[in-house]
Parts: structure tokens; C-alpha cells; sequence
């Protein structure tokens, strides 16, 4: 795999670079897998199920931002709203879960709580390689929900291409 990091000489050479890259990441999604997870999201919301959305770092905020849309912008008032909640914006519970239970159970700890047979979860991240995000999608494959990996470069070890869509026990109903 290409390295994610640029040898540029100036900032021309960089943006040149990083829109080159963008392109090739983009042009090697998968709109099919992209569409399965769309129907999933809008069955959820139909049948007033819970989206869970995950991540670390960088991928926090997307999780963030991703619930704000589904839940507000995807949720105008004359549709049923989306249930979409990020597990990475609560920083008090997130802390505390991090200094009682260990940084690995951050979203485990939180889906104990709050998840539901049927319930989704989306866990973003860059890596794929993120213990906490894989043990959430782990703990959510045993407990009945259907869980996402939005990755950009690797998933649990496995060298990709480019950015991918990892489903696990996705239905139509």
C-alpha cells in the first residue's frame, strides 16, 4: 500500500499530492456495499432502532458528526427521526469508562447499557486496527445488532486498498 505519507518539497506539491490521493481513495469505493448500509440505516429508523456511532481521535468527531446529521439533518419533521447517538461525544462517561474499566472498553461499556437486539453500530476508523471500535463491533455481533466498520486503510490485520464498508449479519426485514 502507498504510503499516507507525502515526501512533498513545498505546500503546491503537498495539496497536488493529497488531492491525487483523495481521488484514488474515492474512485475505489464500493457503491454497491455503500447502498447495503444505507438500507440498513433507513430500516433502523423505521422500525425505531438505535445507531451507535464510534470512533477515536479524528474518527470521534466524524462519529459525532455523523450522528448530528442523521439525527437532525436526515430527520426533517415530516419523516419518522433517526435514533442516532454518538459514543464518542459523552467525554465524562467516556472518561470515566477509560479509568474504571480500560480504554479498550470505552464503547463496550456504554452498549452494555444502552444496546438493544436489532440496534446498529458504526464504528469509524482511519486504521480498522482500533481495539476499542473492534470490541464494540464484536460485542454488538453477540448481542444482536448489526454492526458497520467504516475503515479507511486496514481492518483487523487485512491490507486494503483504499477506504471500505465491512458488514457483519446485515438483513433486510
Amino acid at each position: 500500500m502507498k504510503s499516507a505519507v507525502c515526501k512533498c518539497q513545498s505546500p503546491v506539491d503537498y495539496a497536488q499530492d493529497y488531492v491525487k490521493r483523495l481521488t484514488e481513495l474515492l474512485n475505489s469505493l464500493d457503491f454497491a456495499e455503500i447502498d447495503k448500509v444505507v438500507e440498513v440505516l433507513i430500516d433502523a429508523r423505521d422500525r425505531g432502532a438505535t445507531i451507535f456511532f464510534l470512533g477515536n481521535g479524528g474518527s470521534a468527531a466524524t462519529a459525532s458528526h455523523f450522528a448530528n446529521d442523521m439525527g437532525v439533518c436526515a430527520s426533517p419533521e415530516d419523516k419518522k427521526p433517526f435514533r442516532a447517538i454518538s459514543l464518542a461525544s459523552n467525554m465524562a462517561h467516556v472518561t470515566c469508562l477509560g479509568n474504571d474499566m480500560g480504554y479498550e472498553n470505552i464503547f463496550v461499556g456504554q452498549l452494555r447499557n444502552l444496546l438493544r437486539p436489532g440496534d446498529i453500530v458504526v464504528a469509524i476508523s482511519a486504521s480498522g486496527n482500533s481495539p476499542n471500535a473492534v470490541k464494540a463491533l464484536e460485542y454488538a455481533n453477540q448481542h444482536g445488532a448489526t454492526s458497520i466498520a467504516i475503515v479507511g486503510f486496514f481492518w483487523g490485520g487485512d491490507e486494503k486498498k483504499g477506504p471500505s464498508l465491512h458488514s457483519r449479519k446485515i438483513r433486510k426485514r
